[in-house]
């Protein structure tokens, strides 16, 4: 075996063992999807019948997630973007993002269009690697904030006998894998800590970053709570945050294509935990996939098509 297929057989495996997650992932969901059908047909019908005014501002809510994605990607890049092109790339980025998993597809189509803009390849992962540090930030604040707002939602199991044991393993796995792999991000993170800094030396680079990252977040929570208000869910606009908040922070653990399956299944089940009726949350869920995901994905891939053809990305 030659040098070359050696470095590759390990991101071959990966790439199998990734794919093959997935799989089981989207399995899960279609057997669930079979077994709960008279609840997504009625909630199908439901939203059908929607407040058509909620409906525009959710659809108004999520055109706005892309510029303020484009925003943060500048506050993460020192030299200044064609706007345009930028906005245009986050637009092609989320339709991406619907075919590989793990947020590959954004992250493929924005490290191709930074290196298009002059900047290196190293250069360009640090600048998706501050803009996720800053959109992980924001998101953990945003749940601190509505947790307190919202007391008693966010519940943690009582402690059975089982669990210290498990939380014990738990934290020896999390050790050992900071001891192994820790050698290895350390330049990696000290690249990302100087531009930080060095981004924080400018303050509209800065407020450009941790804005846009505050607005993406914001918005796609927007988008949930104004399609609940036209579905007439009866849960107040914070809930509904805290609960789209924690549903796409748990649904981000497994690795599925734009979180199809896995962020539908969790947006359902914290909505009924929440208090919303399963035709309801069923309704919601839908209507927020179809703002964000299903109405944008043909545009979106045409929009990647045109950028690669002008060699954009």
């Amino acid at each position: 075996m030659t040098a070359e297929e050696t470095a590759v057989a390990p991101t071959r495996r990966r790439a199998y063992g990734q794919l093959a997650l997935t799989f089981a992932v989207l399995a899960a969901a279609g057997w669930l999807a079979r077994r709960h059908w008279p609840v997504l047909e009625t909630g199908a019908l439901r939203l059908a019948v929607a407040d058509q005014g909620w409906l525009l501002v959710a659809a108004t809510a999520a055109a706005a997630t892309w510029v303020c994605s484009a925003l943060a990607l500048q506050g993460a890049v020192l030299r200044p973007l064609p706007p345009r092109r930028l906005v245009a790339a986050q637009f092609a980025a989320s339709a991406a993002n619907q075919l590989l998993p793990a947020g590959l597809g954004t992250g493929a189509v924005n490290l191709r269009f930074l290196m298009r803009c002059g900047m290196s390849a190293g250069r360009s992962a640090t600048a998706l690697a501050v803009k996720a540090t800053a959109g992980g930030l924001t998101r953990a604040a945003l749940i601190a904030v509505l947790a307190a707002a919202c007391p008693g939602v966010l519940k943690l199991p009582r402690l059975a006998a089982g669990w210290p044991a498990l939380a014990g393993a738990g934290a020896a796995v999390s050790v050992l894998l900071t001891a192994v792999l820790w050698p290895r991000c350390r330049r990696a993170m000290a690249l990302v800590l100087t531009d930080i800094r060095t981004i924080h030396a400018r303050p509209h680079r800065a407020a450009a970053l941790w804005g846009g990252s505050l607005g993406f977040a914001v918005l796609h929570a927007l988008v949930l709570i104004a399609v609940t208000r036209a579905v007439a869910l009866p849960l107040a606009p914070p809930l509904v945050a805290l609960l789209y908040f924690a549903a796409s922070s748990a649904a981000a653990l497994l690795p599925t294509p734009g979180g199809l399956g896995s962020l539908d299944a969790a947006l359902a089940l914290a909505l009924t935990a929440g208090g919303a009726p399963g035709v309801g949350a069923a309704s919601a869920v839908l209507g927020y996939r179809l703002l964000t995901v299903w109405l944008p994905l043909l545009p979106g891939l045409l929009v990647l098509a045109v950028l690669v053809r002008r060699k954009a990305l």
